[in-house]
């Protein structure tokens, strides 16, 4: 027998690799397709492999928390009704998705609208599963799904963004793609809090909830998190991308070091979510 604890940690461990997984595989292939990038397929994958072995997981540790114990991981009699649950449906939908994203990534014509489509797919499989499925509400599911994609572009920027402000060949390439994201977030930003906010007032119901409760005062933290990325994209934006057009190198080691800030803070809201959803069934 495992102790309670034990299955909480995996759930969490499982949960903060399906979502850097399913966003950051969706997320490559958007800002791929939508920079003209090349040199993404690699780290599409691994993240999508990642997001596929814990979507999996999942489905296991599901199973042996309805039995109590680890032989429910391997339970086809539990596993098969899990799959008629909303929880199966969500899964079907993610790993559908995730195999539509890694088949287009072997296709030569027309392979990254493909993995976009697959990767969009894994997305929206969140709104299927724990208080968004029992709400039924569709406007709440389309603002989840384009919260997530916001998300999804944002991470899948960071890295090649990074890689173009390494090298000196490659510095007005970094700049215009700075300046070409820095358009999109000004329109995809706003939308991000709107839908964070809506999301956030239907789901915990008052302003009190949000003070009171562990979950609202998670997602406080959640929403500060956040803050920081904006000021650091803010910062990437007004001091860091003049100074590279001119090609000064120090503006380039800045710009590095900001954004693996930046996956730091991913990770951590990630991280924040994944104790969230465990722990109160919400889908991200």
């Amino acid at each position: 027998m495992i102790m309670p604890d034990i299955w909480g940690l995996a759930a969490i461990i499982t949960k903060f690799s399906l979502y850097l997984g399913v966003l950051a595989a969706t997320g490559t292939v958007l800002v791929a397709l939508m920079f003209r990038l090349n040199q993404f397929r690699g780290m599409a994958l691994i993240f999508a492999g990642v997001a596929l072995i814990a979507t999996l997981i999942g489905l296991s540790l599901k199973g042996a928390n309805l039995t109590g114990d680890i032989s429910g991981m391997i339970d086809l009699e539990i596993l098969v009704l899990l799959w008629s649950t909303p929880v199966g449906t969500a899964m079907a939908l993610r790993l559908c998705g995730l195999g539509v994203l890694i088949a287009g990534l072997f296709v030569a014509r027309g392979g990254l609208v493909l993995s976009a489509f697959g990767g969009i797919i894994s997305v929206w499989s969140f709104g299927h599963v724990g208080h968004f499925s029992e709400v039924g509400n569709t406007v709440l599911d389309v603002a989840l799904t384009l919260h997530l994609i916001t998300i999804a572009i944002w991470i899948g920027i960071l890295t090649p963004l990074q890689r173009l402000a390494t090298e000196p060949a490659t510095y007005t390439e970094a700049v215009e793609v700075g300046r070409r994201f820095g358009v999109i977030a000004s329109i995809t930003v706003p939308a991000l809090i709107i839908a964070g906010v809506y999301m956030s007032y239907t789901l915990v119901g008052s302003i009190a909830a949000l003070t009171q409760t562990g979950y609202g005062q998670a997602l406080i933290i959640k929403v500060l998190l956040v803050a920081i990325l904006l000021s650091l994209a803010t910062a990437n934006k007004l001091r860091f991308m003049p100074r590279l057009r001119a090609g000064d190198p120090t503006a380039a080691n800045h710009l590095a070091k900001s954004i693996s800030i930046e996956w730091l803070v991913v990770v951590l809201v990630l991280a924040i979510t994944a104790v969230l959803t465990s722990n109160l069934m919400l889908p991200i």
